[in-house]
């Protein structure tokens, strides 16, 4: 969908995956587009219905945490859009690991037992479980790859103070173990998600989506302690499923590499995933709306309007 133009407008940014349109000074209208991106490049073909599953559960998520802190979210006027408000951001991912996967495994096997200033135990295999959930936040990166930081840096840069590191890493421990709790309902098994938080005067907020795949690693309950036991891959529910078929065909976004074709099967295919993600994580059955740009702007504008935005 081409760059939208709603009342009162006043910037305008392009993700990866979303369109982010700042409404006067204190509102954002967040589209979460078809687009797909892997190692940090956008893929050349949208993906039906990425946007609305993404979105709706990221709303879901929103409301079903909105006891634990307050969030940034106002309305979802359309299958793919939110509107909110605008927080300024600490430059932060609040990276919380309930398993030993993925960067967090990488560290380890390389022999290391520190992760962003954070120790992990000795005797640990690939998707162990840790004692307890331990946080390894990021830098925001502006351009290139979001690099690990520990909390004593985080204060001493200025990223944040100690009083507001403190509530942040309160907010995502409360955050990680409802989202836990949801996706045992399901079948399912937080392994690791991040979130992102912001201010509006001295009140933070949590901001963008959460819970969902494109931002968590959800293992599949059903056998994990057998398949711990024997050695065996986990079933995970992410869209690590795009990132394999990127590296089978020799594309992991470094230079010189080329992405290869995606196929009307393969994009079907992938709409397809999303949907069933959206059906395992929510529990409820995915109602695709497709809407025309027009009704997209006509939707925005109007809960605009009685929103006093």
């Amino acid at each position: 969908m081409n760059n939208l133009v709603f009342p009162n407008q006043t910037a305008f940014y392009k993700g990866k995956v979303r369109d982010v349109y700042t409404i006067g000074n204190n509102h954002l209208v967040m589209i979460a587009s078809d687009r797909i991106s892997a190692f940090d490049v956008v893929l050349p073909k949208p993906i039906p219905f990425k946007g609305q599953v993404l979105n709706q559960i990221a709303a879901m998520m929103l409301k079903a945490t909105a006891d634990i802190c307050p969030n940034w979210l106002i309305s979802t006027p359309a299958p793919n859009a939110a509107i909110g408000r605008k927080c300024n951001p600490f430059k932060l991912e609040m990276v919380v690991r309930g398993y030993l996967v993925g960067h967090a495994w990488r560290t380890y096997s390389s022999g290391k037992r520190i992760l962003c200033g954070v120790s992990m135990p000795e005797g640990l295999k690939e998707n162990d479980p840790f004692p307890t959930p331990i946080i390894t936040p990021a830098t925001k990166a502006e351009t290139g790859h979001d690099e690990d930081i520990s909390s004593e840096e985080i204060i001493a840069n200025g990223l944040a103070t100690e009083k507001e590191w403190e509530m942040l890493s309160r907010y995502t421990l409360q955050l990680f173990e409802r989202g836990t709790s949801i996706a045992a309902k399901q079948g399912l098994i937080l392994a690791d998600t991040k979130y992102e938080f912001g201010k509006i005067g001295d009140i933070i907020y949590l901001m963008d989506e959460i819970h969902t795949p494109d931002s968590s690693r959800y293992f599949y309950a059903d056998g994990f302690e057998e398949r711990q036991k024997k050695g065996e891959r986990q079933k995970q529910l992410s869209k690590e499923f795009v990132r394999e078929w990127l590296i089978a065909n020799n594309f992991m976004g470094k230079e010189g590499q080329t992405v290869p074709e995606m196929s009307e099967e393969w994009v079907k295919t992938i709409s397809e995933r999303y949907i069933e993600l959206f059906e395992k994580v929510t529990g409820e059955t995915f109602s695709p709306e497709p809407l025309s740009r027009e009704e997209t702007i006509q939707r925005i504008t109007s809960a605009l309007h009685h929103l006093n935005i």
